[in-house]
């Protein structure tokens, strides 16, 4: 099959994984899948923020202006998907949905060729909600727009999937498909010993999170939490990645006494990132909004990790309660804290809890060839249809 994979994901951030994840996974499959993107996605550092002149743009414009011109882009994506769907004829398009980017449907339509549409958050409301959204009444127009007109959808989770419903999207023509993670990055990895003494970190225990560390991940309070502890207790906190939060948190640490309990790997390739998250003895996802697929659930499944995670229904999808994870209230004064500390004193609950999460990987699959075996299907029933 001849898949055309659009996307107007500039940066190379943690979106990325999902991007070069699936076309990955697709091309294992036989398939060929010409990439449709902006060239700033190719160039760009992987640091985070917006690449190049989208940045300088966003930087610098009103909010409102600067959606306008978003809007206005989509005829730069409508002719770029025009273009690529002429050179390469595929069979159907899979795109990776953005806000006012009305390009990718347009030209959909236009060509005959059937749209699958991936649908991480619904990013009127996130945009709304965390960055600001001038044109609110415009952006949930030029939302439900997509949705509705895109021929399949894939939301990364059932509450996803709920919001589109909403939307006036029609359940027979959308299927979830989660993050999930690929096997083979999680071969031959050393055992938590070796990953701990590769980090200097012998005899520790290690609560780990991996991720890009912003301000609402508040791992201030894991920090706080780990002031409060003896001296003479091994715990440490092991972040996987950086961030803009990251210099506030060394200077937390720092003020508190412990800044030799606190450390960060800074950046690392994502094929480096299971071999340094080895180490954790906790696994930590912190509060997230109630819509998303988190990444790095899978990874900590991949890895047979003990989990801490907020009790919510996206996570239900994922994690069981006391069998591969221990979920607290993200809402509830203390209850984060409650979850770390119960898992810190307890070895055997961690081994029983890591256990889980290994058995929970083996027996439900969520692997990035799983998913790009579902989207092959529902490309498959389009083109007969």
């Amino acid at each position: 099959m001849r898949i055309l994979y659009h996307h107007r994901i500039a940066s190379r951030d943690g979106q990325a994984t999902h991007i070069e994840e699936m076309i990955g996974a697709l091309r294992a499959l036989g398939h060929d899948v010409e990439i449709c993107a902006p060239d700033l996605y190719g160039r760009d550092s992987g640091r985070g923020g917006s690449a190049g002149w989208v940045g300088t743009l966003k930087a610098t414009l009103p909010k409102s202006l600067y959606e306008l011109a978003e809007v206005a882009y989509s005829f730069v994506t409508y002719l770029r998907v025009r273009r690529a769907v002429r050179a390469f004829r595929p069979d159907v398009i899979y795109e990776r949905y953005a806000l006012y980017n009305l390009g990718g449907v347009l030209a959909a339509k236009h060509a005959g060729v059937p749209l699958l549409l991936e649908v991480n958050a619904p990013y009127a409301v996130a945009r709304r909600k965390y960055g600001g959204l001038a044109l609110g009444r415009l952006a949930d127009a030029c939302e439900r727009f997509v949705w509705r007109r895109a021929t399949f959808v894939l939301p990364v989770t059932q509450v996803m999937a709920d919001l589109l419903v909403a939307a006036g999207v029609s359940r027979e023509r959308m299927a979830v498909v989660p993050n999930a993670i690929d096997p083979a990055h999680y071969e031959g990895l050393p055992d938590a010993a070796q990953a701990k003494h590769a980090l200097g970190l012998d005899g520790r225990i290690v609560i780990g999170f991996v991720g890009f560390v912003r301000e609402w991940d508040r791992l201030d309070r894991v920090i706080d939490w780990l002031a409060g502890r003896g001296a003479n207790e091994n715990l440490h906190l092991l972040v996987v990645g950086d961030g803009p939060a990251r210099a506030d948190l060394e200077a937390q640490a720092r003020a508190r006494g412990i800044g030799d309990r606190v450390s960060f790997t800074g950046v690392v390739k994502r094929t480096d990132l299971p071999s340094r998250a080895m180490a954790f003895d906790i696994a930590l996802q912190t509060a997230l909004v109630p819509y998303a697929s988190p990444l790095c659930l899978f990874e900590y499944l991949a890895l047979g990790k003990a989990i801490v995670a907020p009790d919510q229904p996206n996570h239900h999808e994922v994690l069981r309660a006391g069998v591969d994870a221990e979920l607290y209230h993200p809402d509830e004064a203390g209850d984060l804290e409650r979850a770390i500390e119960r898992l810190a004193g307890d070895a055997a609950l961690r081994a029983r809890l890591a256990a889980g999460a290994r058995e929970a990987m083996a027996l439900r699959q969520f692997t990035w060839r799983r998913n790009a075996e579902r989207v092959v299907e529902v490309a498959g029933s389009l083109r007969r249809a």
